[in-house]
């Protein structure tokens, strides 16, 4: 059921009155949250696992791994790691000025919004809300409208755990969405796509509201034809499969040696029937497409490409069912390559050296991740040197978000901003910066106070006159 749009200014209203009264302040109240939430994942993971199953056909595995999991490991972490976190910083410097008592301290940005999207609802949604609690912001936060079961369980069980005074869950489609981007928040952090992410900055722009952009884009696997072939498809495979393909982090089309596609071909074939003996159509472990139009978006992309296709994948419509497809021999210009294919669809696209890869990469908007297979420390650090993006990765797919410590993010096209634990934490936190100048500094002072004797001149200038270390070019 939505929330009443006019409903939805007192919501936010309420909230700025609870961070007002510095409820969400004390750590110990911060942590109690952040066991809270755990606890919910950790409770209420049947409810979570039948809903998305009704609402997207995903595997209670996948859910229970790639969802539940991460939110009460990180939840847990974070409020371990959150006093360290919180601590006020002293910088290092000069020793004249040390009795300043230069200091920075971590202050909570606010009432923020949370907009998350629909194919990983649990761990888009409570990760960034994880970070504003660790800060000790108060919250909106809005699920997608493309999952009814989900959205509404939300509603009824996050009250439950999470003081209600401080956290709201908002449901509802684009009116409810307007609605909350009209007004002024603290911070906006929204996980979707680019269409999408230009209506969101451009509602903050008018409040000079700041903004987190976790997006996604076309992101390229690289294999060195020196690469184990079997092993890369394998583990290519795998990233693709998870949640049908549509995450912003799934390979979304592979580059490789011209003479070695027809290998990268077989390879496929027989890790896909590794993985789904009796094809993933039927199977409990694959999920379903999102919507009719997600659906039918995709096979279009299928029936206008110029690829060939050679492992054909089962639909059916009715259940929104597609099975993995590979195509090779896609050229610049196909359909695979006008927009993230968010699917679980492969193109393969043949090059004659690696060069011409890195420029087929650069030529394209940022993707969220680069991928590269390969065990050649020189071409890695190329890879590093000469293209751009959120983040790559060496010798597999998708795993790279089992690593907390890393700050996940995009560049350009595919975001920006930082998450997953302390980056989340940094995201909803203001950097207080301080001085407390004593009496006792007031001799010292003195030159800066007119009229300046030519002995105040030179010491007020005399950074003008440092010297300059010579160029080691």
């Amino acid at each position: 059921m939505s929330t009443f749009a006019s409903t939805i200014p007192k919501i936010r209203d309420a909230l700025q009155a609870t961070f007002r009264s510095g409820l969400t302040r004390p750590l110990p109240w911060r942590q109690h949250q952040l066991y809270q939430l755990a606890r919910m994942a950790q409770n209420e993971r049947e409810l979570i696992c039948d809903a998305l199953q009704k609402d997207l056909g995903k595997p209670k595995t996948e859910v229970l791994v790639s969802e539940l999991g991460s939110i009460v490991e990180r939840a847990v972490k974070s409020a371990k790691q959150l006093p360290e976190w919180a601590k006020t910083e002293y910088p290092d410097v000069p020793d004249r000025r040390k009795s300043w008592r230069p200091a920075i301290y971590k202050a909570p940005k606010g009432t923020v919004l949370i907009i998350s999207p629909w194919n990983y609802p649990m761990v888009l949604s409570f990760q960034p809300l994880m970070g504003a609690i660790a800060a000790g912001c108060t919250a909106v936060l809005k699920p997608s409208e493309l999952l009814p079961t989900f959205s509404q369980l939300l509603e009824e069980i996050v009250p439950k755990y999470l003081d209600p005074n401080a956290y709201r869950v908002v449901n509802g489609a684009v009116p409810e969405t307007t609605k909350l981007l009209e007004l002024q928040w603290d911070h906006i952090f929204y996980t979707g796509n680019g269409k999408v992410a230009r209506i969101v900055a451009s509602a903050a722009a008018k409040h000079l509201t700041p903004l987190t952009l976790e997006l996604g884009g076309k992101s390229p696997v690289i294999i060195d034809s020196a690469y184990d072939i079997d092993l890369a498809a394998k583990r290519i495979l795998w990233g693709k499969c998870n949640n049908a393909g549509q995450i912003c982090v799934a390979p979304d089309y592979v580059l490789v040696q011209r003479d070695k596609q027809d290998e990268l071909v077989n390879a496929f074939q027989k890790h896909y029937n590794a993985f789904f003996p009796k094809g993933a159509l039927d199977s409990p472990l694959f999920g379903s497409i999102v919507s009719d139009s997600h659906y039918k978006r995709l096979t279009s992309l299928l029936s206008r490409t110029k690829g060939e296709v050679v492992l054909q994948g089962r639909t059916d419509a009715a259940r929104r069912r597609l099975e993995p497809t590979i195509v090779k021999n896609v050229v610049d210009g196909d359909s695979l390559l006008e927009e993230e294919i968010f699917g679980p669809i492969l193109p393969i696209v043949p090059v004659d050296s690696l060069q011409q890869a890195i420029n087929f990469v650069n030529a394209r908007s940022h993707p969220l991740v680069l991928y590269a297979f390969s065990e050649n420390e020189s071409l890695k650090q190329q890879l590093v040197s000469e293209t751009q993006s959120g983040g790559i990765v060496f010798n597999d797919t998708f795993q790279q978000l089992a690593v907390s410590e890393l700050p996940f993010t995009g560049v350009g096209e595919s975001g920006y901003g930082y998450q997953f634990m302390k980056h989340t934490y940094d995201t909803f936190t203001q950097l207080r910066s301080s001085i407390d100048m004593p009496k006792g500094a007031e001799a010292d002072l003195a030159k800066r106070y007119p009229p300046h004797s030519e002995e105040a001149v030179r010491a007020l200038t005399a950074a003008v006159y440092k010297p300059i270390p010579a160029s080691r070019l």
